[in-house]
Order: C-alpha cells, then sequence, then structure tokens
C-alpha cells in the first residue's frame, strides 16, 4: 500500500513569488498548497497526499492562535488510521519556533515533517520544489518513524528539537553540521545516521490549550538598561528569558532588572545569546532565575509559556528546563 500523506500548507516563502525570476526578496505569498504540488513534476507519485490549507501567510505573521490551531489539525490527523505522517510548508522566519512547539506537544510516533524555503518560487534555482519533494519522501519512509518533529531542507533531516535559522538568505540556513543534523535525503531515499535521543512522549498536552501566558525576552548587552524588564511587569509579562551573555552570564542591569521581576512573581531564565553550548547554573550570579541549559532563547521561552500555561511552579520548572 503507498503511503497516505496529509500535506498541510501555512504560507512562507515556499508559497511565494515576485515579479522578476532575479528577485529574492521582497515577494509576496501568492501560492496555495495545492497549486503547489501541482506545479511539482513527480510530487504526487511519492504517495497518496491530501491537502488542506489552513492559513496561508508569511510566518513572520505567526502567532499563538495559528500555531495552537496548527498543532490541533496535525495531532488530529496523526489520531486517523488512514494516515501514515503530516508534512507542514512553512515560512522560514519562524519555522524554528514552531518546529519546537511542535516537539513539546505532539505526541505520535508517525513522522511530523516540516519544510520551507529560501528562495521563492519564481526565483532561478527556487529551492522549494526539492525541498518539499524531500520532505515528502522522508515522510512517507517507514525509518522516520519515532524519530520526533523532523525539518527537511537542503537535503538535510534535521530534528525540531535542534533545529535554528543560522543564515539570513542561504539555502543551507538550515542544514549546517553539528547536533540534531540526523540524516540526508540522497536520490529520493532518506538515510538516517543519527537516532535522536529523545523521550516517548511529548512534555506537554495540547488538550485545554486555549491561549499562552506572555513571556518575553529580554537581549542582554555592554551598558544595557534596566527598562525592559520594568516595561515587561507592566506590560502584564508572566516570564522572562534573558538572551544573555557567554554562559548566560548577566549585565548588572539584567541583575537588577531579573530581581526586581522574581518578586513580582514572575519566572525569569537566563539563555544565552551565543548560538552554541549550554547555559549552567550560577547561584553566585544568576539572582534566583533559572538556567535555560541546552534552551535557546525562543526554545526558553516557549517551554516557559507551556509551563506556566500549565501552572507549573519555579520547581518544577526548573526541572523542565534540565531534562529538555
Amino acid at each position: 500500500m503507498r503511503p497516505r500523506l496529509v500535506l498541510i500548507g501555512t504560507g512562507g516563502t515556499i508559497a511565494a513569488t515576485a515579479g522578476d525570476a532575479r528577485t529574492l526578496t521582497g515577494y509576496l505569498v501568492t501560492q496555495g498548497i495545492e497549486a503547489m504540488l501541482a506545479a511539482i513534476p513527480g510530487a504526487r507519485d511519492v504517495a497518496d497526499i491530501r491537502c488542506e490549507q489552513p492559513f496561508n501567510v508569511d510566518s513572520r505573521n505567526l502567532g499563538t492562535a495559528q500555531v495552537l490551531r496548527l498543532a490541533r489539525l496535525i495531532e488530529r490527523h496523526l489520531r486517523a488510521p488512514d494516515v501514515d505522517a503530516v508534512v507542514v510548508t512553512h515560512g522560514t522566519d519562524s519555522l524554528e519556533e514552531t518546529a519546537f512547539f511542535l516537539h513539546l506537544t505532539v505526541r505520535s510516533p508517525k513522522p511530523v515533517v516540516l519544510v520551507g524555503a529560501m528562495r521563492p518560487a519564481s526565483a532561478l534555482s527556487a529551492d522549494g520544489p526539492l525541498n518539499l519533494v524531500n520532505a515528502l519522501l522522508t515522510a512517507a519512509d517507514p525509518a522516520s518513524r519515532d524519530r520526533g518533529v523532523l525539518v527537511v531542507l537542503n537535503d538535510c533531516i534535521v530534528a525540531a528539537r535542534h533545529a535554528a535559522k543560522r543564515h539570513t538568505t542561504r539555502v543551507d540556513a538550515f542544514g549546517a553540521d553539528g547536533t540534531g543534523v540526523l540524516g540526508a535525503v540522497t536520490d529520493g531515499q532518506a538515510r538516517y545516521s543519527v537516532r535522536p535521543d529523545l523521550p516517548a512522549t511529548a512534555p506537554f498536552a495540547l488538550s485545554g490549550l486555549r491561549t499562552l501566558p506572555p513571556v518575553d525576552v529580554i537581549l542582554d548587552y555592554q551598558d544595557a538598561p534596566a527598562y525592559p524588564y520594568a516595561a515587561a511587569i507592566q506590560a502584564g509579562s508572566r516570564g522572562l528569558v534573558v538572551a544573555a551573555m557567554g554562559n548566560g552570564s548577566l549585565s548588572p542591569a539584567a541583575v537588577r532588572g531579573c530581581a526586581q521581576a522574581i518578586r513580582r512573581g514572575l519566572v525569569c531564565v537566563r539563555a544565552s545569546r551565543v548560538p552554541d553550548g549550554l547555559v549552567t547554573d550560577d547561584a553566585a550570579q544568576a539572582g534566583g532565575s533559572l538556567a535555560a541549559h541546552a534552551l535557546n532563547p525562543l526554545q526558553a521561552r516557549i517551554a516557559l509559556r507551556l509551563a506556566l500555561a500549565r501552572g507549573m511552579g519555579r520547581a518544577e520548572i526548573d526541572g523542565l528546563l534540565r531534562r529538555l
């Protein structure tokens, strides 16, 4: 029996066009998922594919309501006995955020694959068509089961837990070597070299989640001011993530700001603005903030929002951050 896939279109560069084939920026989302699939020769030969389009937007415009809607849609399809896997087209600007949210919330051994593009469909050497075919091939492959949520771009298969956009325009923006690269799609076949060491189920269930509490990310740097912390408190934030220096090091203003926020009942997490490496515990300068450990600032924000939505206390959140 042929694999049965659901292809969910959400928009992004992969669904965009511009007025000139040399234009790689300044494009608009114009293509629906059905038209996009129909324009790729041989794409429907991979599997039996059913398309769905919950929205069609630039991913910089996505918000909590749409991401929750997408996650519930994916989960509903994964529960269906006549669906073997789900593929999601997504803009790369915020793909890593959606991918990590799905990593924390979607529970299924069936493959979930996110895919995007760095060049619009109208561009010379557009990368979207091959990326999409590779995502379909990856989702259809039985070897992709029980590997967690995946991201496929530029021939690479990346664990959503570790996916991060590391270049603004190159087609290998998500394909850099390092932690999280599980394999590659070569000559029409997914070839894995690594199995991610991930929990069997996502730590958060989607059931009952209607919205997520506000959590802000504040960048720390030399001569950083304290007023962003006061502003976040006044605006009603429930938590703060500091994109700190080095190993989660806080400037004097950040120490004061976190202390003020903690006194007002907010949970503060120290992540790092440095792309790679862990943030370790440092009681001498943490000021009551929690270490993000292996999570970058965007990931720490998503995890903290989910934890707060579930009513987790500081000690529980600390344990969660150590495990993720």
